[in-house]
């Protein structure tokens, strides 16, 4: 029987899945840190995006800021009575695939870093609550690194998916569940 609280929230582009889940870390009653994978560039778009997931926040969650290092910072973090929300997978795969400074992680390494988050999700005693892209549902992208990139958020969805217990796909604001504990 699976004994972690691990809910994976997948959507698209402004389909309602980061307030779906901050909705669901407030719920629980826990105290809860948000775990921020974006890293704020010279983009004024960009970080008036950032601005607003902040204003929405409350105030009184706690905030980290994750490098490549995700499974780290839950590791850190995780404890028994306590929700973590990390938003999102998506910007986490762009720091490590195409980082500002251009120089991205080999495939070897991020496959690493792809095991390391499992393993933190799996151990985890805490509550676990992860949003993710679905970017996959369109044509298949011109560039080889857009193929990349989307591949690869592909198979580390599936990745999550398959360790959760509860997976929701959000589509206009309004959540489809894909999956709660005891189903596969």
């Amino acid at each position: 029987m699976i004994s972690r609280d691990l809910t994976f929230v997948l959507g698209g582009a402004r389909s309602g899945k980061s307030v779906h889940a901050e909705q669901l870390a407030t719920d629980s009653t826990l105290p809860v840190t948000y775990i921020a994978t974006a890293r704020v560039v010279d983009d004024a778009e960009f970080s008036a995006r950032i601005a607003h997931h902040r204003e929405r926040r409350p105030a009184h969650w706690a905030l980290h800021e994750a490098g490549i290092d995700l499974a780290g910072a839950v590791s850190q973090i995780d404890a028994p009575g306590h929700c973590i929300l990390i938003d999102c997978l998506t910007l986490w795969l762009a720091n490590l695939l195409c980082p500002p400074d251009g120089n991205g992680v080999p495939a070897d390494q991020y496959q690493a870093h792809f095991a390391a988050l499992e393993a933190a999700l799996i151990n985890a005693k805490g509550k676990i609550i992860v949003v993710s892209n679905e970017i996959g549902l369109g044509v298949v992208p011109l560039g080889a690194a857009t193929r990349l990139y989307v591949d690869e958020l592909g198979r580390l969805n599936q990745r999550i998916a398959a360790l959760s217990t509860h997976v929701t796909m959000m589509v206009a604001g309004l959540p489809l569940t894909l999956k709660t504990a005891g189903s596969a």
